[in-house]
């Protein structure tokens, strides 16, 4: 759900994904690496062709290659680093490389380029002051803000149930404007707490509210809908925020452990995608809705 919001496709058959996107590797929890491409070429002898005119200006390199393409033997690995090695003009250094190079092998052809490593920021989060036992894992929370918000220029998010602030937390880290709301006076303390301890503002980002008594509209909305024993949702509680979210935002990223579709068809929205998370037993669905059909809102 997350690679087709961000980038209109999926990797069904291999471990990269081709793009002309360039977006920054720390996006999404599930990326290890971005490749700048710098040279393609049918065979290692050609790609060591182009590499031999690669400008380092002076900076020291590394080749890396990478296991998401083909597969080799270790040797093969080292011998084809090697022979790129050996063709750049440079200084090599294997510990602490300027630029460390990779190497990929696709089944048509070899490709070489800058690796931009991602930086797993989400880690750090996971050390909250404040949390909830069934609340969303950071990786989860951050996935869904992308799936939201894939391009967050111009537009304003609104996490109207965001519990301890976990979808705040990611999706402030990624530049993504963003305030919450909570019924819940504990959790809206709780959100604010973990927002100032990871340096954020919380004054006019998290407060006391209401899912059916907000006011203005958003781009987009994440609701984590209310769950466990003690917050069991009448249909027509349940139906009237779904009502809510329709009319405050014109597309939504939805959770629930609860089949919602016929609530869906009810209040008007439309599902444009959809996936699940596990944890254990403990399964949640997850939908990306919209109040919008052929352009024109539903009623």
């Amino acid at each position: 759900m997350e690679q087709r919001a961000l980038f209109g496709q999926v990797a069904e058959d291999a471990a990269y994904l081709v793009s002309p996107l360039r977006l920054p590797p720390n996006r999404s929890p599930f990326v290890q690496l971005r490749l700048d491409v710098l040279f393609g070429a049918p065979t290692l002898v050609e790609l060591g062709e182009l590499a031999s005119r690669l400008e380092l200006e002076g900076q020291t390199f590394k080749v890396r290659y990478l296991k998401s393409g083909r597969r080799q033997t270790y040797e093969g690995e080292r011998e084809a680093e090697r022979r790129i090695g050996a063709r750049i003009h440079g200084i090599a250094d294997m510990r602490a490389p300027n630029v460390t190079l990779g190497l990929l092998a696709r089944e048509e052809d070899w490709v070489l380029g800058i690796c931009r490593s991602a930086e797993p920021v989400w880690l750090a989060h996971k050390e909250k002051p404040n949390n909830y036992s069934t609340g969303l894992s950071t990786v989860v929370a951050r996935a869904l803000a992308n799936i939201a918000v894939p391009q967050p220029e111009g537009q304003r998010a609104i996490d109207p149930c965001c519990g301890m602030g976990n979808v705040l937390i990611e999706a402030l880290s990624m530049g993504i404007d963003i305030v919450g709301r909570d019924i819940n006076p504990v959790a809206v303390r709780g959100a604010r707490s973990n927002l100032r301890h990871f340096g954020y503002d919380d004054t006019d980002i998290v407060g006391i509210g209401d899912i059916n008594e907000l006011d203005g509209t958003y781009d987009a909305a994440i609701v984590d809908l209310p769950y466990n024993l003690c917050s069991v949702l009448l249909v027509e509680e349940r139906r009237r925020m779904l009502d809510s979210v329709r009319r405050i935002a014109p597309r939504a990223v939805l959770v629930s452990t609860e089949p919602l579709e016929r609530d869906f068809a009810e209040v008007g929205l439309v599902v444009m995608d959809h996936g699940t998370v596990s944890k254990g037993h403990f399964v949640r669905k997850v939908w990306v809705v919209s109040g919008f059909v052929s352009g024109v809102m539903s009623k």
